[in-house]
Parts: structure tokens; sequence; C-alpha cells
């Protein structure tokens, strides 16, 4: 299971697969239409692949752990829609095996003396902080033409995406191989991610809709275990999203030093000057990366041997920590509005859309508002 998870928007399920995709890109110029053919293609192949839950466990060489998975994902499924106020359409009640590690592959990218993410722009989707591909040597060649422009990437794959319910006329997105034998709690907090995209998205926001739908999936997340879930299940959480909790505190520490650093990096007047400048900003930003470092193999002295972030904080750079802070900035400022609204899901949602219309600097401000917890 990937340590450091993400989802995605597919953008072919997004246009719905539709001509219109595809005129809208050439209208733009068709030196694009290869990325959205992938895009298409590779989204119709897992929907192909994907059939109802109920076939799959009527089927007899369905192996008998996964039909325990699909099982409890339906149980996970009518909790959303009942408990948590998820749309209750068809999306995560189909099922593929993908025999692959992940469904697309993310490639992100940032400067080399900032974490302002690059971003690519589609119809309907709007600007999004990455761009994701089916074929992960597609993903590779775009990662090395990124890195020949002088920007620091990062490449990941991506176990899940959303549709936005626009493909819910095709049987919505299904539940795949590739996140199906999450712990439960893991599965739980997924399924409530990817659905609650279909509750609030907006356009060229990548932060705000990640971080609302981050803090619905760890309420939620805990609501299903402490409702449903065993003692083994709610013990295996509890320790992972310890860890988990307390590695995003050291990120978030060496995001807000490298941040303070690259303020810094201002023009000068004499090109002498701006040579000296970037050099001791260069120098203090691999001295921040080196105390990241450092103070994550302090930390994982205290998790019994536990080594999942270890590939993450090797391979940390700006492109990393920048996508990381998509999926945390705003979460305590989400959660502390559902205690707001008395925990009650259908008004925190409302509470969010009213949100929506703002543009991004009053978007922030108003949630800090509402929330009462302010954005550093």
């Amino acid at each position: 299971m990937s340590k450091i998870r993400k989802c995605c928007l597919t953008l072919a399920g997004i246009a719905g697969a539709a001509i219109f995709l595809v005129a809208t890109v050439c209208l733009s110029g068709c030196t694009s239409l290869g990325y959205y053919w992938q895009s298409v293609t590779g989204h119709m192949a897992v929907v192909n692949a994907a059939k109802p839950v109920s076939d799959w466990l009527e089927e007899p060489t369905t192996p008998a752990a996964t039909r325990a998975r699909l099982e409890l994902s339906q149980r996970i499924r009518a909790f959303a829609s009942t408990e948590l106020k998820l749309p209750d359409n068809p999306s995560y009640r189909r099922y593929a095996d993908l025999q692959r590690r992940a469904v697309i592959t993310n490639v992100v990218a940032a400067p080399e003396y900032s974490l302002t993410l690059k971003t690519w722009c589609f119809p309907v989707a709007g600007c999004v902080g990455y761009r994701g591909y089916y074929a992960e040597a597609d993903a590779k060649l775009e990662a090395a033409a990124l890195k020949a422009q002088g920007l620091e990437v990062s490449v990941y794959g991506v176990p899940a995406y959303s549709t936005l319910g626009y493909m819910n006329w095709a049987g919505g997105d299904p539940l795949l191989s590739t996140f199906i034998n999450y712990p439960e709690g893991e599965l739980a907090r997924l399924i409530f991610h990817e659905l609650s995209h279909q509750v609030l998205y907006v356009k060229d926001d990548t932060m705000f809709n990640e971080s609302f739908a981050t803090a619905v999936e760890r309420i939620g997340g805990k609501m299903w275990l402490q409702k449903n879930g065993s003692q083994a299940a709610q013990k295996e959480y509890a320790e992972f999203d310890a860890r988990r909790t307390q590695f995003r505190a050291l990120t978030l520490r060496a995001r807000q030093r490298l941040a303070d650093i690259y303020k810094k990096n201002m023009p000068v007047a004499s090109v002498d000057k701006a040579q000296a400048a970037t050099e001791l900003i260069a120098t203090k930003k691999q001295e921040a990366m080196q105390q990241l470092r450092e103070e994550y193999a302090q930390l994982k002295q205290s998790w019994a041997g536990y080594a999942g972030y270890d590939n993450w904080v090797a391979n940390a750079n700006n492109a990393s920590l920048g996508a990381q802070a998509s999926y945390d900035e705003l979460v305590p400022q989400f959660e502390a509005l559902f205690v707001n609204q008395g925990n009650d899901w259908q008004k925190f949602y409302d509470a969010c859309k009213v949100l929506v219309p703002s543009p991004r600097d009053e978007r922030r401000a108003a949630l800090a508002k509402a929330s009462g917890v302010a954005i550093p």
C-alpha cells in the first residue's frame, strides 16, 4: 500500500470521454491531442474492466479474500450515503482488477526555489497541480521533459481517482484492485474522499478541493471505525494514523522553513549580488532538506521499524512537498467548520458550498472566518 496516498481527477472521465473533449483540445492546438487520447482510452479501459460487485460475489472463482473485501466495501459504501450524506449513486458499486499497482501515475513539478506547483489547465476541470498518465512510461517522459526545463519533479502512483460524478451514467467510479486490500480504515477513508469530490469541486483550486476531501475522509473514517470497526481494525488504524500525523507535522515544519528561505529570493540590483543571494538560498535550502531527513530519522526510531515513508523522504523536493501541502493545508479549517456546524454533515456541506463563488483568496479568508481557525 502506498504510504503517501493521493488521489486525482481523471480528465477523460470528467469529459465523459466525449468527442467534445477532443474538439476542445484541437481548438487550442492538437499538440495536446496525444495526452487527451491516452486519458480517454485509459479511463475507458478501466470502465470496461469493471463489473458489478454482485457479479464478482456470485462468481465461484472469485478468491475468498477478494470476496470479503468487496463485501466490506459495500458496507462502507452504504455508510457513506446514510451516515455521511455523500451521494447515493452508482460509484463504487462496481469493481475492476487492473493487475497493476496504480491506476494512474501523477507528475508534479515546482521551481527550484518555490513550493508553488506548476499547473496544467483543462476543459471542465480547470487548472490543477498535477498531470496524470495511465502508462507509467509516459509519466516518466513528461518528468524528464520538465526536469530539462529546470523544474524539480516528483512522480508517484495513484490508487484512485474521481470523475466528479460525470461518469455515473456509465456506472460511476469503480472500486479498483489498486486499493481494495487497504486496511479497513484506509479503505473507508479513500471511498469517502473520492465521493466527497462529487459533493464539492472548485475549478482552479486544488488545495481547497483536496483539503475538503481530506477533512471528510478523516472525520468519516473515524466515525466508520467507531461504529463498525473491529478492535483489531481500530488498533491498526490508530497506529497508522498516529505515524501519519507525526509525519505531517514533520513535513509541515520543513515546508515552513523552505517557504521562509524562498521569500528571501528577491531581485537585487546587480548581477554579482543576485548570484551571491542565490548561492546563499541554495545553501540554506540544502540545510533545510538535510534537517528534514535528520528529523525523520529521529522520529522513525519510535516506530518499531516502520519504514513506509523512507523512499518519500529520500526523494523529497519542492514538488513532492508542494503536492503534499495541497492535501493538508486547509484541513484544520474544514474540520473546525464541521464542528461549528454541529457535526451535521449536510449543514457542513452547505456551509462549504457558500464559499465556492468567491475568488480564491477571499474563499480562504471566508473559510478561516467561518471555522474560527486562522490560515498561516
